[in-house]
C-alpha cells in the first residue's frame, strides 16, 4: 500500500510533463493589400458607396484555411489559420479596392454611413473562398446593388479561379487574394454600368 502514493506522484509528474512537451505553433496569414493605402475617395465625390460587410457561407466563417480535398469534401486547416477574421479582410480589401477603381466615389462603411440617404449600397455574398485539390484558389459568390431608395440596379454572380504559383499555404493566400483582386474588379466594372 505504500507504492500508492509513489504511483500517483509518478503519474502527476508524467502528466506535467506532457502538457509541457512542445506543441507546433500555428501558422497565420493575412490577404494581401491591393499595394495601395485605404483611401475612401474625396469627400466631395460625384457618388457615395456604403459597402456592407460580407456574408461568408457558414463554413467559411472559421479561423482555418479552407480546402477543397475533392469534388465534395471541405477541410479547414488547424495549423494555418486566419490572423483576423476572413471577412473582415474582404471588406477592408473590398473597399480599398473599390475606392482605387472608382475614384469618383466615396467608399465607406456601412456604420459610418448613417444618415446618408443618397448612398448606393453594395451587398455581397461570399458562397466559395478556398484552395482546391487541383491547385487553385477559387472565390464566388453574388453581389448585388442597391439604389438609396433600395430598388436593386444590378446584381451578379462571381466566380474567379486563380492558379497557385507554388505549394503550400502561403502561395494559397496569395493566389487567394489575386482572385479577389479580379472579383472586386469585376465589381468595380459592374457599378459604372449600373448607375
Amino acid at each position: 500500500m505504500r507504492w500508492i502514493p509513489q504511483l500517483a506522484l509518478l503519474a502527476s509528474m508524467l502528466l506535467l510533463a506532457g502538457c509541457a512537451s512542445p506543441t507546433t505553433p500555428a501558422n497565420r496569414y493575412m490577404l494581401p493589400d491591393s499595394g495601395t493605402a485605404l483611401s475612401v475617395g474625396s469627400p466631395a465625390a460625384e457618388h457615395l458607396l456604403v459597402v456592407q460587410p460580407p456574408r461568408l457561407a457558414h463554413y467559411l466563417d472559421t479561423d482555418g484555411i479552407v480546402l477543397q480535398l475533392d469534388d465534395i469534401t471541405l477541410n479547414a486547416a488547424r495549423q494555418h489559420l486566419w490572423a483576423e477574421p476572413l471577412g473582415r479582410q474582404l471588406e477592408r480589401g473590398l473597399r480599398a479596392r473599390l475606392a482605387e477603381r472608382l475614384p469618383d466615389t466615396r467608399v465607406m462603411r456601412d456604420e459610418a454611413s448613417l444618415g446618408r440617404s443618397e448612398a448606393l449600397r453594395l451587398r455581397l455574398e461570399v458562397d466559395r473562398f478556398q484552395g482546391r485539390h487541383d491547385g487553385l484558389a477559387i472565390a464566388s459568390g453574388q453581389w448585388q446593388l442597391l439604389a438609396p431608395d433600395g430598388r436593386l440596379l444590378a446584381m451578379e454572380r462571381f466566380h474567379v479561379e486563380t492558379e497557385l504559383d507554388d505549394d503550400g499555404y502561403p502561395a494559397l493566400v496569395r493566389a487567394l487574394g489575386s482572385s479577389w483582386d479580379r472579383v472586386v474588379s469585376d465589381i468595380a466594372t459592374g457599378i459604372r454600368q449600373a448607375r
